[in-house]
């Protein structure tokens, strides 16, 4: 059985027998911990991300900066604890040194440190959830400030017993005023044993041991070493008559880890069976949790295999992978939920073909067969879209004697993680699933003239980002050309989508042309630089066979990494099962049917609520089916409505994830089997005003931007209480909708690192009416003129409506348009 249905993959590289990845669910490891989806600075102001792509996650800590420090210009951590703790965030750790400006951090000697860790304790008090942050009052020591990773012992014993003074001077310190504080350390760069040891002999003999153990994993070696190090920690811990203490990874990974699904998952796998705590590493911009967020509110893949991660319920189990402890190979972790009567295994690391072994699948759980449900999500590059992922299989298997069921995967992809669910199988039989023809090309496996073929993400080169294959091609002039063979098996249209880097700092264009003919723009959005991979979504019309795609170079360089073709068969559609939706309250499953998604059906009552993940390419109207047994409530963007089952709703998405929630009428009950959504979304019934439509009071003006959505953008909005943009929009109908800004800034403040681009968000004050004014965070866009979108719920009356932005103590972004859609717009 080929569940995947690509093309296959190059020859090199692939084993002639599938790699087996053995699951036990008769052997618990405990309750899935999720402690592995942190991210350093990972949340860059209220707001950005956004609440919607946040929640989903469950994030059970974040790594940020003492509120006003100066090591970055934005995540503090005071500022952004409303938008982690709303969102269901556990804890916040405080990297109190990064109250200092310079990199390495300027040592001015613990008397300068101590009173600013007492303003740093002080403002943590007095915040309303100060029991949910954590000190980390030194970083990386080895390094900065006491330099013990020296090999000369006398050296070594000299600086680790100043900063051992330290340490215990300021422990003492926070505790002094915070009591019941919880302190980390000893936050080294990474695992050294012999200052591990010293660490907690005197932390115990003094009493200063710290809360939580921290330390980083970062190079590729710690996919093989990790397991040594933790091992040896805790042994030193019983050597030392200390009881376990909570261990913290508070960075892992590097740029070519970040992002990708399958490089994610040998990383959680290996912190979620020791049932450890992890932050992804901060190496580029704040607020998009460490690579997983695209824009403000756009999921990548890296952010779907976090989705996945924080659906495991109920214990961990055993998984053996073909090769434990190693670099870049195939690795998986899984979890079994009795209750919930369902098994998931996330896998992922390797090309080629896999059969996953489940043993001791229980009968009085599952019966005597199981829907198996098998998805991908595939590596989009760091700000390139990823939509919800396709379901490759959903098959019914029959348990063996032996309790064991296996699930074959054809053809997998090492960027890709997969996700594979088993639930009890029922009456019927799941709906077949319709796997669209696709390939992959590598860019530098094309014909190329006048460009360059840089090497990206090797094990080498970890420090340096990710690529599909090793390498990408940049095409920097006019005269520079890439022409790709492509071969297709029908007349048809297809989806053609371009990993790309465009650094120049404006949008980028080139030519594409097939077979030599019929040229055509190509535009592509401003990347973080030219590596930082983003990617562009375009259709093109090909008959069957083979055919020569090229694109020709324009003034600005731009990076090509893969070209992905996929068939098109219609419009978008997803269908969300609902015994995979996040939970409230306490609904039941019932699997007597495997027809429709296959997975079953969630039985809703008073008081339980299903919470869907729904991604939407753009912003606009989609048309949404609850498939279920009575009437439910859907909730979306604060507004309430009934939904009969089987009913199409036209409901307006914003671009990227949207929390779409069913609950139960009182004293009813629903099952709901799934929430099946389509369209490419519609601006039909829409209102849309461009900038030139705006009054414009004090600085504020209107200048000719030639990226903007009407050619004009609204500038200089802000830096007083006078200067305002003013929309006077006309609705059809009173009630809520979501106003969509198209907006560009590009604000940056340098702090000298060399690998942070510290970008800043600007706000803006948003009115409707005589309204209270609503304070709305928009992200850094890299340049001026690219226009992004970010989607607010408001509420307006039947008529005239003004929306007026204003900003009296900073500068609001540029407005190129406006657009208002009703949350639910009536057949």
């Amino acid at each position: 059985m080929d569940v995947t249905g690509h093309a296959p993959p190059p020859a090199r590289g692939r084993a002639s027998a599938p790699q087996r990845l053995t699951v036990d669910l008769a052997v618990s490891e405990g309750p899935v911990l999720l402690g592995a989806n942190g991210a350093l600075y990972g949340i860059g102001d209220d707001g950005v991300p956004s609440d919607a792509v946040l929640a989903p996650l469950k994030i059970t800590s974040v790594t940020q900066k003492p509120e006003g420090g100066a090591q970055h210009p934005n995540g503090d951590a005071l500022s952004v604890s409303g938008s982690f703790f709303r969102n269901g965030g556990g804890e916040i750790n405080v990297m109190m040194q990064d109250v200092y400006a310079r990199w390495p951090y300027e040592d001015l000697g613990i008397d300068d440190y101590l009173p600013r860790v007492d303003e740093i304790v002080k403002e943590v008090m007095a915040d309303p959830h100060h029991d949910r942050f954590v000190y980390i009052p030194f970083n990386e020591p080895d390094c900065i400030w006491y330099d013990l990773g020296v090999p000369d012992r006398e050296r070594y014993e000299a600086n680790r017993d100043r900063f051992f003074e330290d340490w215990r001077t300021v422990y003492r310190r926070i505790r002094s005023l915070d009591p019941d504080a919880r302190i980390a350390g000893p936050n080294e760069t990474g695992y050294h044993p012999r200052l591990m040891s010293d660490f907690l002999a005197f932390g115990q003999r003094e009493n200063v041991l710290p809360h939580v153990v921290t330390w980083h994993e970062l190079s590729p070696d710690s996919l093989r070493e990790f397991q040594s190090h933790h091992d040896d920690y805790r042994a030193t811990e019983r050597r030392l008559g200390i009881a376990p203490l909570r261990v913290s990874i508070d960075e892992y990974a590097n740029r070519r880890d970040l992002s990708v699904p399958g490089q994610l998952v040998q990383w959680v796998s290996m912190f979620e069976r020791n049932k450890v705590y992890a932050n992804q590493a901060y190496w580029d911009a704040a607020g998009n949790m460490d690579g997983n967020v695209v824009r403000t509110n756009i999921p990548n893949g890296g952010w779907w295999f976090f989705r996945w991660y924080a659906g495991l319920t109920g214990d961990t189990v055993e998984v053996t992978p073909p090769q434990p402890h190693s670099v870049d190979t195939l690795q998986g972790l899984a979890s079994l939920d009795s209750s919930r009567r369902q098994a998931q295994v996330l896998l992922g690391g390797s090309d080629g073909d896999v059969d996953v072994e489940v043993r001791g699948v229980p009968r009085a759980v599952f019966g005597r067969a199981v829907v198996a449900t098998v998805a991908e999500a595939a590596w989009s590059g760091y700000e390139g879209q990823h939509a919800a992922p396709r379901v490759l299989a959903r098959t019914v298997l029959e348990v063996a004697a032996d309790g064991s069921v296996t699930v074959p995967l054809s053809g997998a992809r090492r960027m890709s993680a997969y996700r594979i669910v088993l639930t009890p199988g029922g009456a019927g039989a799941p709906s077949a699933v319709c796997v669209p023809w696709s390939a992959s090309y590598e860019a530098e496996d094309a014909a190329i003239t006048g460009g360059r073929v840089p090497t990206r993400g090797t094990v080498a080169d970890a420090d340096g980002y990710a690529a599909s294959g090793t390498n990408a091609v940049s095409l920097g002039t006019p005269g520079g050309r890439m022409d790709l063979t492509v071969t297709v098996p029908a007349d048809g249209t297809y989806d053609l989508a371009i990993l790309y880097g465009n650094g120049s700092g404006a949008p980028a264009g080139q030519k594409l042309l097939v077979d030599g003919a019929h040229p055509v723009t190509v535009t592509y959005p401003s990347t973080q630089d030219r590596a930082h991979l983003a990617k562009k979504d375009l259709r093109v019309e090909l008959p069957a066979g083979t055919h020569v795609l090229t694109l020709v170079g324009g003034d600005a360089e731009v990076t090509l990494d893969r070209l992905d073709l996929t068939a098109r068969t219609g419009a978008p559609w997803a269908s969300y099962e609902a015994t995979l939706a996040d939970i409230g309250g306490s609904p039941s499953y019932d699997y007597s049917s495997s027809a429709g998604v296959g997975t079953g059906a969630l039985v809703l009552r008073e008081g339980d609520r299903a919470v869907f993940d729904v991604y939407a390419p753009r912003d606009g109207h989609y048309t949404v089916v609850p498939r279920a047994s009575a009437t439910v409530w859907l909730a979306l963007h604060g507004e309430r409505l009934t939904a009969a089952p089987d009913r199409p709703l036209r409901l307006y998405l914003v671009a990227g994830n949207n929390r779409v929630a069913l609950t139960a009428p009182t004293a009813r009950q629903a099952a709901v089997r799934s929430l099946d959504v389509s369209g490419a979304g519609s601006a039909g019934g829409a209102l849309s005003y461009d900038a030139a439509s705006a009054a414009l009071t004090g600085a504020a003006r209107l200048v000719g931007s030639a990226h903007a959505p009407g050619g004009f953008c609204v500038d200089d909005v802000g830096d007083s209480p006078h200067g305002a943009a003013e929309f006077t929009v006309h609705a059809l109908h009173s009630g809520r909708h979501v106003l969509v800004v198209h907006y560009a800034h590009d604000d940056r403040r340098d702090t000298g690192h060399a690998y942070n681009t510290d970008i800043l968000s600007r706000t803006a004050d948003i009115t409707v009416g005589a309204g209270t004014p609503l304070r709305v965070t928009f992200k850094n866009t890299w340049s001026l003129d690219d226009y992004w979108t970010l989607g607010v719920p408001v509420d307006l009356r039947k008529g005239a409506n003004s929306v007026t932005f204003r900003n009296a103590t900073g500068r609001a972004p540029r407005i190129g348009r406006i657009e208002l859609g009703r949350v639910f717009l009536p057949s």
